[in-house]
């Protein structure tokens, strides 16, 4: 069963020019999907629906078969949806583990400061960062080493679905294939859906599925 379906998706900014028409989406766990197309084409609109940023006006997106637009928002957002924006939005007077712990702390998730700390460490690990540089201001780390604390933070609690806006936009090739091996790896290796925005031919061939969105 689909975890996320778009029908018959429409959205404008204004009543003269739609930026998405009749959009039809399906979104699998344990799959990565790569949404491509031309600047305007509507790819992070359809990411702010999505992630409720934007409500729904024109068709239905169900999560789970239930309308997004029949749920808690807030709660959605912070429960359901992981979200890795392309310049981090990390809070940079902080240090990584305390950005992890945060997102736990607005999303109700884990219980006592030492449990969620742990967590944070184990998580900010996976992605390949030791406790020496989760210590480690964000302002300290290097663009590639914030977008793995922004992915370790999308994570923390435990989303089905993972959207990623141009994750490796402001990254070097090199860089692009290691935060590319993290994201494949949430859908291979625990079953999230993840989706990716992106204008890279080479990011988009690392999805299991792509879709081409042409503007209206």
């Amino acid at each position: 069963m689909s975890i996320l379906n778009i029908e018959k998706v429409s959205f404008a900014y204004s009543k003269k020019k739609n930026v998405l028409k009749d959009l039809d989406l399906i979104f699998e766990k344990g799959s990565t999907y790569a949404i491509m197309g031309r600047s305007g084409a509507g790819k992070t609109t359809l990411l702010s629906l999505i992630s409720g940023l934007e409500p729904v006006r024109e068709g239905k997106i169900l999560y789970n078969g239930r309308n997004i637009s029949e749920l808690d928002r807030e709660n959605y957002r912070s429960r359901n949806i992981g979200v890795v924006f392309q310049n981090f939005n990390l809070l940079f007077h902080l240090t990584a583990v305390e950005n992890v712990i945060l997102s736990m702390d607005i999303s109700g998730v884990g219980s006592g400061s030492k449990q969620k700390k742990e967590k944070a460490y184990s998580l900010l690990e996976k992605v390949g960062l030791d406790r020496d540089k989760a210590d480690r201001r964000v302002l300290k780390l290097s663009g590639g080493e914030q977008q793995r604390v922004a992915i370790a933070r999308a994570v923390s609690y435990d989303p089905d679905i993972v959207i990623a806006d141009e994750p490796t936009g402001n990254l070097d090739q090199s860089t692009e294939k290691e935060i590319m091996d993290l994201l494949t790896s949430l859908a291979v290796n625990e079953n999230r859906c993840v989706i990716i925005v992106t204008h890279s031919p080479s990011v988009a061939q690392r999805a299991d599925i792509i879709y081409e969105i042409a503007a209206p």
